[in-house]
């Protein structure tokens, strides 16, 4: 299934089942949400997730954080 097939509206925001080392599309879309902070992430550039949690995250800071890692000062 093609992440971008029968979406209409070319800002909607897709629903993702996070696998190990895949996702899966459960409702097309252009992007999703990152958990921590809430940017919007193309389909195409999605890289970090947590497949426990079933969240997207928009770079490595922010996986990290989604995780709980609190860098040491």
């Amino acid at each position: 299934m093609n992440p971008f097939d029968g979406v209409a509206d070319k800002d909607r925001e897709a629903a993702i089942e996070y696998r190990d080392a895949e996702f899966v599309v459960i409702r097309p879309g252009r992007y999703v949400r990152c958990a921590v902070t809430g940017a919007k992430i193309p389909l195409e550039a999605l890289k970090y997730w947590n497949v426990d949690r079933q969240e997207a995250y928009a770079s490595p800071e922010a996986a990290m954080a989604g995780f709980g890692y609190k860098p040491k000062p």
